[in-house]
């Protein structure tokens, strides 16, 4: 499926999916793998930040999320708090998604 094609809530839940791949391998100390991660989750991020459906407030809260998930993801310690308030927020996304998809 195409990036462009999706609704806001599959994109951010598939931006969840890669950044909980970006937590664990960081958690896991795998360094490599984090980043691999974090740079999908990034690129997903920016892709949904330049989708033209999104403007105003919409698009303001995108740059606040991209923000939070730089902060948690390159930061030299991980804030539990913070990533636990992350991965409800994207969870809330992928449910939204999944359940219009059924």
């Amino acid at each position: 499926m195409d990036w462009a094609s999706m609704t806001l809530a599959e994109q951010l839940g598939n931006v969840g999916s890669e950044f909980e791949r970006a937590v664990r391998w960081k958690q896991k100390n795998q360094p490599q793998l984090a980043m691999s991660a974090a740079a999908r989750t990034l690129e997903q991020v920016d892709r949904t930040l330049t989708d033209t459906r999104y403007a105003g407030h919409r698009r303001r809260e995108l740059a606040r999320l991209r923000d939070e998930v730089c902060h948690e993801l390159f930061s030299d310690d991980i804030d539990a708090e913070s990533v636990r308030q992350l991965q409800r927020y994207f969870l809330a996304f992928a449910i939204a998604a999944r359940n219009n998809r059924v």
